[in-house]
């Protein structure tokens, strides 16, 4: 295939990219894109599928369909919230044989370090997770603890070894449940004072200082103050292993929106005030936030339902994200980064050898995002009603199509990646 562009072309071969520049000599099928961004496919590293055990809250099929629709080519699916969650070598094999089949684009998979799983981590880094997540606070899921100190130092020790990064979810369990314990309300703004901003810097400086003990690679997810971005670059400037990510609803949905939408923007950490959404943009900016992901994290709507305080937190966006940032963000952001990091090497990037990942987008196309366009299992999402300033026309995983303009053609082709 070749596809044309407004100032260069990608010619592709057996699913890789063979040459990318102006004026590329044709001789197979041809896709013109002129009028297009031709962009790399989007590396998603932290989504939560919920397969197998809890397909009823997302699965392969749906979900992939939806990063498919929102441009991505690869996703990084978490540990948690599938039952059981990726702790040993079954769950991940169990896992795997979930998305054989059924996963619209590429999938790789985070392990889990939970309390009593040390020993498992050499068969998880054996099968081929990308890292292992851990939780520094109540995960919200009973068969997922929240990993002590201690076990975080030594899975960090043994990961170390293994050669692979620690991502966690970096707030204080101390602080975050005693807050909890104590609120007198049951809204959205009481959620937001059970979780104050000290809960994650004092986390996220917790974990970088065991990960600097332990020699290990540290990966802090869904930043949501500009305080952490600046514990990491300040980590880094001293040549600790570390990095951070935000997601799309801390750069564009603030406190405000979660008091006026409820439960459905509902996630931890919380929204922030306007303030922290526009340190993190200036991060972006400065080049310390080096990454965005989706943090995907869907349930049936009965768990959204009721006294916002006790609602399920998490946030499905997983479709949007490229739709809300292609604007204002740079590419490496929304997936090279993430792929270098992981060690998914032929992922993120439009250069020859790579994998012919593509998207193609429109970037004056903006349009109000409808329940109706989800392709997850439930619509529900803090975006709809959003107007999203671009429009994902087709996305192109390893030279084959599979979405274009609201249509998922063929037959599902992702399979399981690894490092």
């Amino acid at each position: 295939m070749l596809i044309r562009g407004d100032t260069f072309d990608v010619a592709i071969e057996d699913g890789v990219i063979a040459a990318v520049g102006a004026g590329l000599a044709g001789g197979g099928e041809e896709l013109d894109a002129r009028g297009l961004a031709i962009l790399p496919g989007v590396v998603d590293a932290h989504v939560h599928l919920n397969d197998p055990g809890r397909s009823d809250w997302e699965g392969f099929a749906s979900g992939t369909a939806a990063l498919a629709a929102g441009g991505a080519t690869t996703c990084v699916d978490m540990p948690l919230n599938a039952h059981p969650p990726t702790v040993d070598a079954a769950s991940f094999d169990a896992k795997a044989a979930a998305l054989r089949g059924v996963a619209r684009i590429d999938v790789a998979l985070w392990g889990g370090i939970v309390p009593g799983n040390l020993e498992e981590l050499d068969e998880l880094a054996a099968r081929g997770v990308v890292g292992f997540k851990a939780f520094m606070a109540n995960s919200g899921i009973p068969d997922f603890a929240a990993a002590d100190d201690l076990t975080l130092y030594e899975g960090m020790r043994r990961a170390a070894t293994l050669g692979l990064p620690v991502a966690v979810h970096a707030e204080s369990d101390a602080i975050t449940s005693g807050l909890l314990a104590r609120a007198t309300g049951t809204t959205m703004r009481d959620w937001a004072a059970s979780r104050p901003a000290v809960a994650e810097t004092e986390a996220i400086a917790r974990a970088i200082h065991l990960a600097e003990a332990a020699g290990c690679a540290l990966h802090v997810v869904h930043v949501s103050t500009g305080a952490g971005v600046a514990l990491v670059a300040e980590a880094r400037g001293r040549s600790v292993d570390v990095s951070c990510e935000t997601c799309p609803h801390y750069l564009v949905l603030d406190e405000a929106d979660a008091e006026r939408r409820g439960a459905v923007a509902k996630c931890a950490p919380p929204l922030r005030a306007a303030a922290e959404r526009d340190a993190l943009w200036r991060a972006i900016d400065e080049g310390t936030l080096p990454m965005v992901a989706s943090d995907h994290s869907p349930s049936p709507p009965a768990m959204k339902a009721g006294e916002p305080l006790h609602a399920w937190g998490g946030i499905a966006g997983a479709q949007s994200t490229l739709e809300l940032l292609v604007r204002d963000v740079p590419t490496d952001v929304l997936g090279g980064f993430a792929a270098r990091r992981l060690g998914l090497g032929g992922k993120g990037r439009l250069q020859p050898g790579a994998d012919a990942d593509l998207v193609l987008v429109d970037l004056d196309d903006p349009h109000v995002l409808r329940a109706e366009d989800l392709r997850q299992r439930h619509p529900i999402s803090p975006y709809v009603g959003r107007t999203l300033p671009a429009r994902v026309r087709r996305t192109i995983l390893r030279g084959h199509t599979v979405y274009a303009d609201g249509r998922l053609p063929g037959e599902p082709i992702g399979r399981l990646v690894t490092p």
